[in-house]
């Protein structure tokens, strides 16, 4: 099972990251725990995290207006994780492209 299932790239998260550079965004499994989160991301990017906190968004309801008429539709919900690295770590997310 796959915790981390992407890194959180938006402009709210990259302005939480310039404001206080060792905080990083994850979109993770809902059924992964702190420790779970802490434990997956140190193996993956090999940094030292101090601090991991959770939360669930929502699912939110969306409407289109076509030419056939109205559909109704829904974003799923998912669990964020923002994970405090230790003072000097950081994670490029870029390097790969």
């Amino acid at each position: 099972m796959s915790v981390i299932i992407k890194p959180l790239v938006t402009e709210k998260m990259n302005q939480i990251t310039e404001k206080m550079s060792n905080r990083y965004g994850f979109v993770v499994d809902k059924k992964a725990d702190k420790q779970q989160i802490k434990n997956a991301v140190e193996q993956l990017y090999n940094v030292k995290v101090v601090k991991v906190n959770t939360l669930i968004v929502p699912a939110k309801k969306r409407n289109r207006y076509t030419k056939s008429g109205l559909i109704a539709g829904s974003v799923s919900s998912y669990k964020k994780a923002i994970v405090t690295l230790a003072q000097g770590e950081t994670i490029d997310f870029y390097s790969n492209i």
